[in-house]
């Protein structure tokens, strides 16, 4: 049976191996890139924020040799998708292997006109039963109606309204929606807003990649890992996607 730690670490690792996949799609060189590395016999393109990030994380000699082991941070949020959107999405997909959440996804999007992901208005207006017949299941379809909900009455923000707000703030707003815990908004924070300095301590390939990369016997508890994880700010976020690294190394072994 399936616990929350693989549900969490499952979601994890579909996610930030999708991010990765992403980075290696460029056909021609961002603004945002300053340098090409070559790792693995591919060019990796390495943005400012994660050169000072690795600059910083190096300075433990731990976390410097995990660097060096896994190569440069190829973590990159998708800046094009809305919260509203990827909070929907998120949902869609919890507790499900990839190929069957992406089934019901693509299905519940062929719901709405044209195949368009819909507007929070078009999911209010859609019947129960109609959702349901995608795949969802009825706590999924409660919770998707009232992210449409909270999105319609502003609680869930814009992409740019978001950057007005700080991470607690997001957190605190996001939270208080129907089937959206902490783990789920951080989530939101670094794929989906490119947020920097978010450690999600309660996932599980967190813990388990730093138990495995300082050689603990057991994983910590999250309260220790929040004190454990403060030289790394401003760049958690960067230390996170290492972790994530170890953990699906060490499952795949």
């Amino acid at each position: 049976m399936k616990t929350t730690e693989d549900t969490e670490h499952t979601e994890a690792k579909r996610i930030t191996a999708e991010w990765q996949w992403s980075d290696l799609q460029f056909t021609s060189l961002p603004h945002s890139v300053s340098s090409v590395v070559q790792l693995h016999n591919e060019l990796v393109y390495v943005a400012p924020m994660h050169e000072r990030a690795i600059e910083h994380l190096s300075r433990d000699r731990v976390m410097a040799r995990l660097i060096e082991r896994v190569g440069p941070c190829r973590l990159r949020a998708d800046r094009q998708r809305e919260p509203f959107a990827a909070l929907v999405r998120s949902v869609t997909f919890q507790q499900l292997n990839g190929t069957a959440a992406e089934t019901i996804f693509n299905r519940f999007i062929a719901l709405f006109p044209n195949g368009i992901f819909p507007t929070p208005q078009q999911i209010l207006d859609a019947p129960v039963e109609r959702m349901r017949s995608a795949g969802l299941s009825g706590a999924k379809t409660a919770a998707i109606k009232d992210i449409a909900a909270k999105a319609h009455d502003g609680i869930v923000p814009t992409r740019t309204e978001a950057t007005r707000l700080s991470d607690t703030e997001l957190v605190e707003r996001l939270t208080a929606i129907r089937g959206v815990g902490p783990w789920t908004v951080e989530m939101l924070l670094i794929f989906t807003l490119g947020r920097k300095d978010v450690f999600p301590v309660t996932d599980f390939g967190v813990r388990k990649g730093f138990a495995l990369t300082y050689g603990l016997e057991e994983m910590p508890h999250p309260k220790a890992l929040i004190e454990l994880g403060e030289p790394w700010r401003p760049f958690r976020s960067i230390a996170s996607w290492y972790f994530w690294r170890v953990a699906d190394g060490a499952k795949g072994a």
